[in-house]
């Protein structure tokens, strides 16, 4: 997950020219912690059972696109600094630095996690051999197999975006030659290649028992993508359409209608059955209009004050959400014999509430201690 590292200027953006951000956009913030809470509800309610429930529970299911935000939030801070340098209002960073600044960024405090789930759980402890421990340390479980384990099962979305992360430089490299005239290009370029990606699925990709080729970064290069657009579009001098998909009461509309469709067998069935191909398609096409049409408005309008993304409470709520996210089924799996609350006999809203509650204080102490401290040493020993 990348860190917010953009802001929006104090006076108001002209429609008519580009969006020049600063350091930091506070209401990016606010939708990351909303994405965070989202992902718990999401395995809150697999683990109570609440995904059972008539009407609700596939929407209670489908809250897992909130990963969509994350990888478009990951899409847009990342490639900005290409698409900026592309139109000449700023350089590119080396691959050196960007690739350490994301492993300080990342690694130390998922580190923590991984070692305390495979040691302190016994249903993880049990199972963790030597493959487990180096998949896990290494982000490497969408490609070995049955490696996956109690705790930590959610790190499939770090894996992929940790490959992504690894892929950017070269996305980069091929764009680098679309600069100055040519720069109009990069957004149809951008955006067909999300397009493109959205056939991955259809691939006859072999790949052992245990491993789908759907979880690699090619088959979610759309929602990565949404952000790389958004990038590409903040620095087009283009007023309708900002106008349009600045548009808040437009594009949220939007977001939910693709998030009611992704709660239906349109996106895939119901619970952890593979899909078809060209449900996978649906989910990733849908995920992408969500990603986009949730980040576009804080985007591309960012003079556009926002109380409830951009108060007090969801900026902490935002810098705590990777905490968040690294953490919650740890907690979560301890929540029910500390309890004394059987799995999957309900119990939805209670248990999502503890799970929070106590998922909290580990990811403010994960970003004083660890990313915070880890964030700053970086920044001061290499810039």
């Amino acid at each position: 997950m990348t860190t917010t590292t953009f802001t929006a200027a104090a006076t108001p953006v002209p429609d008519e020219a580009p969006v020049r951000l600063g350091r930091f956009v506070p209401a990016l913030e606010g939708m990351r912690a909303l994405a965070a809470l989202g992902v718990v509800l999401t395995h809150v309610a697999f683990q109570t059972g609440a995904t059972g429930q008539p009407l609700l529970g596939r929407v209670w299911e489908r809250f897992d696109m909130a990963v969509a935000v994350f990888f478009a939030l990951s899409g847009f801070l990342l490639w900005r600094p290409h698409a900026a340098a592309a139109r000449g209002s700023d350089e590119s960073p080396s691959a050196g630095r960007y690739l350490l600044h994301r492993a300080a960024r990342i690694l130390p405090a998922y580190w923590v996690v991984v070692c305390a789930a495979l040691i302190l759980l016994p249903s993880a402890a049990r199972t963790a051999g030597l493959r487990v421990w180096l998949s896990n340390l290494g982000l490497l479980q969408v490609f070995v197999p049955f490696t996956l384990t109690d705790g930590l099962t959610q790190m499939w979305s770090l894996s992929v975006e940790v490959a992504f992360y690894l892929v950017l430089p070269l996305l980069a490299f091929a764009l680098v030659r679309l600069r100055g005239q040519w720069a109009r290009l990069r957004v149809p370029v951008v955006l067909g290649l999300g397009l493109l990606c959205l056939g991955w699925n259809f691939l006859p990709v072999p790949t052992p028992e245990g491993i789908h080729a759907d979880n690699w970064v090619p088959g979610y290069l759309p929602w990565f993508a949404a952000g790389m657009l958004l990038a590409e579009l903040a620095d087009l001098p283009a007023p309708r359409w900002r106008r349009v998909a600045g548009n808040q009461w437009l594009m949220w509309p939007l977001a939910l209608a693709a998030m009611l469709l992704a709660s239906t067998d349109l996106a895939g069935p119901a619970g952890l059955v593979h899909g078809q191909p060209w449900q996978y398609a649906t989910k990733m096409a849908l995920g992408a209009i969500i990603g986009f049409g949730l980040l576009a408005p804080l985007v591309l309008r960012p003079d556009r004050r926002r109380r409830f993304l951009q108060g007090r409470v969801a900026a902490t709520l935002g810098r705590w959400s990777y905490g968040i996210f690294i953490w919650h089924l740890a907690v979560l799996s301890i929540i029910f014999p500390v309890f004394g609350i059987v799995p999957f006999q309900g119990h939805f809203v209670v248990v999502y509430l503890l799970t929070v509650a106590f998922a909290l204080p580990l990811a403010a102490a994960s970003y004083a201690l660890v990313e915070e401290p880890v964030r700053q040493w970086t920044r001061r020993r290499f810039g």
